[in-house]
């Protein structure tokens, strides 16, 4: 398939940035949507744009997701062949201070985004919309690796409610329309660039400047760390791979999550390797050269001790599979972190 227009919503953010560059790079033709909320440095924000502003092929709109006739009006005249939706109200600690902004941002928005990917669909000019969920919405599930056939009833946060009421949205709408449409579940994603809200970020920024690093649950907690490279180029890569509603629930393979009423898939985006926090840490350590104090306090309401990905089903419809090590990407994230900081 011969995609060369893509509307990736979130450009202003880490995930949209790094993906908006890889595109480029690869000579897609890419249009950025996004708002500048002040839910973490704008600064941060506005420095991403401004890179991605200066290369030939990006142009944007700077709105906000609920902001329907503005997300509409960038759709119809871009006229993309392919939405990537990656906005959105992120921080699973921020869903319990402020809920509200997470029904706005990821259920509201997300079915505007949903209504520009049906009129373009039903114009001809949309192929797929592809749209990111989270490793949150296993929340209660204790088996792991998280396999995307697993059940995800049972949502700890309205962060991840929010994400999970975005799948079920969009399966409707597949289903309706007959809008290919795949979902990508990211486990703790991380890199140059990050949010400063994020675990990575927070470690090194203490660190670097002598302040103690809290470790939740005591530090005995298991991330699937994912290099933010790595997570763009399997994007990338599932931006082909646009699901085929089948004859028959016969036809779908075993371990797929294709739906059988539906072009519609889920699929997670991880490293597949279960790495302990308190290591993550010393691969920080070593990169900065200094050791952390540390704070040992309880689990936090809503967070889990442990994810790890199952990527079985990205391997099979790509072919890719991330592996960059969460040493060499924690000593990569330093050294962007001293770079842009001066740290």
């Amino acid at each position: 398939m011969n995609v060369r227009r893509v509307l990736v919503t979130g450009t202003a953010g880490f995930i949209g940035f790094h993906l908006a560059q890889l595109l480029l790079d690869e000579g897609f033709v890419v249009h950025g949507y996004d708002g500048m909320t002040a839910y973490y440095d704008a600064r941060l924000k506005q420095d991403r744009v401004a890179l991605l502003a200066a290369r030939p092929g990006f142009s944007s709109t700077e709105a906000m997701l609920e902001d329907n006739a503005a997300l509409q009006a960038a759709a119809n005249q871009f006229a993309p062949d392919v939405i990537v939706h990656l906005a959105a109200q992120a921080g699973v600690r921020y869903s319990i201070e402020n809920p509200r902004a997470y029904i706005d941002s990821n259920v509201v928005g997300t079915f505007n985004v949903m209504e520009a990917a049906r009129r373009l669909k039903a114009d001809g000019v949309l192929a797929h919309l592809l749209i990111a969920s989270t490793s949150s919405v296993y929340g209660g599930n204790t088996e792991m690796p998280f396999a995307e056939t697993d059940k995800a009833d049972l949502p700890l946060t309205i962060y991840a409610a929010t994400k999970k009421a975005g799948e079920a949205m969009t399966h409707a709408y597949a289903h309706l329309w007959d809008l290919p449409t795949t979902l990508f579940r990211f486990f703790t994603v991380y890199g140059p660039w990050g949010r400063p809200d994020m675990a990575p970020f927070l470690f090194t920024d203490a660190i670097a400047h002598g302040r103690p690093i809290d470790l939740f649950n005591n530090g005995a907690m298991v991330r699937d760390f994912t290099f933010v490279t790595d997570l763009v180029r399997a994007i990338r890569l599932l931006i082909d791979v646009p699901p085929v509603r089948p004859a028959s629930a016969s036809d779908i393979a075993e371990g797929d999550s294709l739906s059988p009423v539906a072009p519609w898939r889920v699929v997670n985006i991880g490293n597949a390797e279960r790495v302990q926090l308190t290591d993550f840490i010393t691969a920080i350590e070593d990169a900065l050269g200094v050791k952390a104090a540390r704070n040992l306090l309880p689990m936090q309401p809503g967070d889990v001790a442990a994810t790890w990905a199952d990527t079985h089903l990205l391997q099979r419809l790509t072919g890719y599979k991330p592996e960059t090590g969460y040493r060499e990407g924690a000593r990569r994230f330093v050294a962007w972190y001293r770079e842009y900081y001066g740290a």
